[in-house]
């Protein structure tokens, strides 16, 4: 893969080349590990406008480095951004260093600006988070099989659900089976939600037995080389009673509705409206509190967020969920959620699990 972080490196050199911007230091680990490879818990990039690179880690991950990026000059520094700050310091001429102001603290900034009169600190304003939202091949297909694994593990863990299993049990197998079936881990911990407990868009899975009648809402994902899976499917057990069905109907119609809306250039308000209108339109607008969806990739909730009060538009190649929800209090919920890829010919889902209503 070093290939495609030299190209990823070379796009951000070009986005502060057009930012009149002389270097940027890269300081949020995900950043690093989208433009390095490496995956560390210390380490800072330094990025110049002509396309040189300096990566800085700790002695833990010397090894590591020098396996995933052989090509890149690498310090070995626990001070990672301060030691790239100083090399910059040491060019020349004055230079305007562009820094992840989102990220560094207001301590960390004090000491950045302590390094030298040489160095001139300015907002890099999410570049490389921008760079991020459209994926490259290399990281469609690690999202597919993220997405796969995720797909078989509901597959096989579907006949298991009955009445007397707690939530906490469901969530464990379906984190299990992901793992089993290859995945480096669950992409985020796993929400199971049944009965009343499905009308709480976030509900932790406890010791609440799965009883006959109720909807379980069961929210999951693998995680593959870093990048995350996130599904969502709601089944009923053993019977459905009729408000169950339309709630279930009319999120199913929504969250089509949305995966519909998400095409290359549409604003990331008008992908929400598409779903929120149809659920306001059937007296339960109060009953969907959340965006139909956010960016998936190296982080599960990443760029481009799409709420009624989100600005922005999708891009070709833009990694995005689509998930719509219905909580009624005391009652329960419905959720359908997949992950989807924004092609020029139309939206690619990469979770593939029927969004038909099961009924186990």
């Amino acid at each position: 893969m070093g290939d495609v972080h030299i190209v990823r490196r070379r796009a951000l050199a070009a986005a502060l080349q057009e930012s009149g911007i002389d270097a940027a230091l890269i300081t949020r680990l995900v950043n690093v590990r989208y433009l390095t490879g490496l995956a560390s818990s210390n380490a800072a990039l330094l990025v110049w406008a002509d396309g040189s690179a300096t990566l800085a880690t700790d002695g833990r991950y010397a090894g590591t480095a020098a396996a995933v990026c052989p090509d890149l000059e690498t310090v070995i520094d626990r001070r990672t951004a301060l030691v790239l700050a100083e090399r910059a310091a040491a060019a020349p001429a004055q230079v305007l260093l562009g820094f992840e102001d989102h990220h560094v603290t207001v301590r960390q900034h004090g000491d950045l600006t302590a390094v030298g009169d040489t160095l001139t600190l300015t907002s890099l304003d999410q570049a490389v988070e921008r760079l991020r939202t459209v994926k490259d091949e290399t990281e469609l297909d690690l999202l597919r099989r993220a997405c796969a694994i995720t797909d078989a593990a509901f597959e096989a863990v579907l006949p298991r659900i009955r009445p007397g299993m707690t939530e906490r049990e469901l969530a464990v197998a379906l984190e299990r089976q992901m793992v089993d079936l290859g995945a480096e881990a669950p992409a985020f911990d796993s929400i199971v939600a049944a009965g009343p407990n499905g009308a709480v868009p976030h509900h932790r899975p406890g010791d609440r037995p799965i009883a006959e009648g109720d909807l379980v809402t069961m929210d999951f994902g693998a995680r593959c080389d870093g990048y995350h899976a996130d599904m969502t499917r709601t089944v009923a057990v053993g019977r459905v009673a009729d408000w169950q069905r339309e709630t279930y109907e009319l999120v199913a119609a929504a969250q089509q509705a949305a995966v519909q809306a998400a095409v290359d250039g549409a604003e990331t308000r008008a992908v929400d409206a598409a779903a929120r209108d149809l659920i306001r339109e059937a007296g339960h607008g109060d009953h969907f509190p959340h965006g139909v969806g956010h960016g998936v990739g190296l982080e599960i909730h990443e760029a481009p967020l799409m709420g009624y009060d989100k600005t922005g538009r999708l891009s070709d190649r833009a990694t995005i969920t689509a998930e719509p929800g219905v909580y009624l209090a005391e009652r329960g919920g419905v959720r359908i959620e997949d992950t989807l890829a924004v092609r020029a010919d139309g939206p690619e889902i990469l979770t593939k699990t029927t969004k038909d209503l099961l009924v186990v």
